[in-house]
C-alpha cells in the first residue's frame, strides 16, 4: 500500500498527528469544527488565541471566514465528503471539546484550516 505522506498534520502539541492515529479506531463519520482563514497571519492569530486558552467555538465565531455563526461546526461528515487534505487531518484527530480542543491544521484551495473533532462513529 503506498504511503500518503504528502503533508504532515500538526496537532496542538507540535507533534505529527499521524503518530497518535494508531490509537484511534477507524471511523466512518466525524463531528467536525473548523476555523477558516484566507491569510496565514490570521490563522496564526487564531492559533495564538487557542494556545492562550480561548474556546474553539469562540475563536471560530470571531475569526473564521466560514460558518462563523455556528462556532465553526460542520456537523457530522461521512468519510469521502470533505476535501482530501482536510479529511486526512480531521480523521487523524482525537475527539476533544471546544473548551479543551485538540486541533490539526491544513491548507486547501479555500485557505488555512484549524480543525477539531468532537466525535467519531
Amino acid at each position: 500500500m503506498p504511503a500518503k505522506n504528502k503533508t504532515k498534520a500538526k496537532d496542538n502539541s507540535g507533534a505529527s498527528s499521524s503518530s497518535s492515529s494508531s490509537k484511534l479506531k477507524p471511523a466512518t463519520s466525524i463531528n467536525v469544527r473548523h476555523i477558516l482563514c484566507a491569510k496565514h497571519s490570521k490563522k496564526e492569530e487564531a492559533l495564538a488565541k487557542l494556545r492562550g486558552g480561548a474556546k474553539f467555538d469562540d475563536v471560530a465565531r470571531e475569526m473564521s471566514e466560514d460558518k462563523a455563526r455556528q462556532g465553526g461546526s460542520l456537523g457530522w461528515k461521512p468519510r469521502g465528503s470533505l476535501l482530501p487534505d482536510f479529511e486526512k487531518v480531521a480523521y487523524e484527530l482525537e475527539p476533544s471539546s471546544t473548551g479543551a480542543p485538540k486541533w490539526g491544521e491544513c491548507r486547501t484551495g479555500e485557505g488555512y484550516h484549524i480543525i477539531m473533532v468532537e466525535g467519531r462513529k
